[in-house]
Order: structure tokens, then sequence, then C-alpha cells
């Protein structure tokens, strides 16, 4: 076994890394806070039918961006513990311009704020109501 052969093959592979990090991306938290907002959920959770997305747009996940095939897999998406990571860490107010200006030293800190975030109510249950 020679000098070269003790090497690790792809240290210094930036391009492999990234793909591999990339590869499940998912939306940040600022952007999913962004999209709580009343005016834009209402959009996002009443999609037009769309048969190039999982369950044709119709069962979608507001706090973890995913799309679902059907009810069922939505409902048990909500009883899970990814889900409920996701509404913990939601449960933070976002990282604002105001805050970075603070923490530059353009005024006093000021802790984030919890935001009450339940989850959302599905389709059947409001048509019942």
């Amino acid at each position: 076994m020679g000098r070269l052969a003790r090497k690790k093959q792809h240290k210094g592979d930036k391009p492999l890394k990234e793909k591999y990090r990339t590869k499940r991306k998912t939306k940040d938290l600022d952007e999913i806070h962004e999209d709580m907002k009343p005016e834009k959920s209402q959009k996002l959770l009443k999609q037009d039918v769309d048969f190039d997305k999982p369950g044709a747009g119709q069962f979608y996940c507001l706090h973890c961006a995913k799309y679902f095939i059907n009810e069922t897999s939505l409902k048990t998406h909500f009883k899970s513990k990814s889900h409920k990571r996701r509404l913990k860490a939601l449960s933070t107010e976002p990282y604002t311009v105001e805050e970075a200006e603070r923490a530059a030293g353009m005024g006093s800190y000021k802790p984030p704020s919890k935001v009450t975030v339940e989850t959302q109510s599905t389709n059947m249950e409001t048509d019942d109501t």
C-alpha cells in the first residue's frame, strides 16, 4: 500500500459535498413564517389540482412545506416526531434586520419572543363544520 493509496480519495471534492448537502433541502424557517401569514397560507392550503405534485397538490403541510399523497398520510405526518420538532422550531420568532442591527451595537438586546404555532386543520375537518 503506497503513500497515495492511504489518502482519502475525495478530500477537497467540493461539488460532491455540495451535491449531498443540498439533496433534500427544504424551506428555511423564515420562509415558512412568511408562508404562515393568513393571505399566503390560504392560497397554499387551497391549491389548484396539479398532477405533477404528490396527491395532486391537495394535501400540503404548511409547517414542513411538504406534499402528501392522501389525507391519511397527512394526518399521520401531523402525529410524527419530525412535524412536532418543526412546530417547536417555528415557535421562536424569526431573525430580523432590526435584531441584526441590535447585535451590531445599534440598540439594546431584546430576546426573541415566542410565537404560538398550531397544527393546521385538514380539509375534511373544515368541510364537516
